[in-house]
């Protein structure tokens, strides 16, 4: 997969931007604060998921313009495809997104279609950072290969707002312990059939992870990652989420109901799992060095990029928003030999444009919200 054409305007400090990215590697650089970022979050809007940076609607626009729109065009292994995305003043809720030519409802409608995988510096906290960053990155990284499960995680969301809704009310009197049960049943259902899914690719995660985590050690070291579920204690040789798996998930709830309605909250369930590292059998939170760590997230967004590669037999597109610099010359050549097959955006400042790179490509200087030729 390759982005083809690409042009965005009034989108942040972005202005009449037209480019036609190399199929290989793309570095766009220049000083702090020009719009080498915006772009790459132009692009990864285009996937149909939110910002990886957490910008509101109305942070979009920029402030000396009416509107932004951004247009992209890629070219999969099976043809040609055109996204558009648009927004306007006063009504900026009111989002118009089209792919070929048909508009979508929403913009993560788009989902599905431009595959990417980004990498920024705060992903580098990725294995130490909250279990909540590492719940979205498993989320998101088995939804890209699994049509059905961001609609059943979306949906799991807005049941788990209601139960918990409902818990404070109990607490306070004002509705009876038994109108638990239906949430609950959806709540077993759901969260079975995610915990499986999260299951099975942690474990192909840790696959792929520990492979190239003994790569960029040198053979001195061993990954291990592991699913730790608050509902379930063995998981292994499980396949049935549709009576086994949410029987065992509901009668756990139906157990915490009493602390639940004293806690105000579901205190057990997917949205409270992890995936845990190890290395060399030592938990990586409680003993890994600042290198060690960053190793690690590292190898799990390339073993995400290979994963995707291999469930849909097409490359995904690898953005690297100012993370090179983070990283010392070794683990830069590593990660730049590691996705070759791909098409690479790599954002850096001057002095740290990526040196002995063995990709033909292309250069962009940003200044201005603009390219400078």
């Amino acid at each position: 997969m390759n982005i083809t054409e690409l042009k965005v305007n009034g989108f942040k400090n972005l202005k009449d931007i037209v480019i036609e990215p190399h199929r290989e590697l793309n570095i766009f650089y220049g000083d702090n604060a020009q719009g080498k970022t915006n772009l790459i979050e132009a692009i990864w809007l285009c996937s149909g998921v939110r910002s990886f940076r957490s910008t509101k609607d109305k942070d979009m626009i920029d402030i000396s313009a009416e509107a932004m729109s951004i247009e992209l065009s890629f070219r999969s292994s099976e043809r040609e495809q055109r996204i558009s995305y648009r927004m306007a003043k006063p009504y900026i809720k009111e989002k118009s997104c089209t792919l070929n030519g048909v508009k979508v409802k929403a913009p993560s409608k788009l989902f599905g279609g431009l595959s990417c995988v980004i990498f920024t510096p705060e992903d580098l906290e990725l294995s130490k950072g909250s279990p909540e960053k590492r719940r979205q990155f498993i989320d998101l990284s088995a939804a890209q290969i699994k049509n059905s499960y961001k609609p059943v995680s979306e949906k799991y969301d807005q049941i788990l707002e209601q139960r918990n809704m409902l818990l404070k009310s109990i607490a306070l009197g004002r509705s009876g312990k038994d109108e638990l049960e239906v949430w609950d049943i959806q709540l077993a259902q759901m969260g079975a059939y995610i915990t499986l899914l999260r299951y099975n690719y942690s474990k192909k995660l840790g696959e792929y992870a520990g492979r190239l985590y003994s790569e960029i050690s040198g053979g001195r070291e061993r990954l291990e990652l592991r699913y730790g579920s608050t509902v379930f204690e063995r998981l292994e040789g499980r396949l049935d989420y549709r009576n086994d798996l949410s029987a065992e998930y509901l009668e756990v709830l139906k157990g915490n109901r009493d602390e639940d309605i004293r806690l105000g909250y579901t205190g057990k369930g997917v949205h409270r799992d992890d995936l845990y590292a190890y290395i060399d059998g030592l938990s990586a939170r409680d003993f890994a060095s600042q290198g060690q760590h960053r190793s690690i997230a590292l190898v799990m967004k390339l073993a995400q990029a290979n994963i995707l590669l291999d469930e849909t037999d097409e490359a995904p597109i690898f953005l690297l928003d100012d993370v090179l610099s983070e990283l010392d010359p070794s683990r830069q050549e590593f990660i730049i030999s590691r996705i070759d097959n791909m098409q690479v955006f790599i954002t850096c400042c001057d002095d740290s444009i990526p040196r002995n790179v063995k990709k033909s490509g292309k250069m962009y200087r940003i200044c201005g919200g603009r390219i400078v030729k």
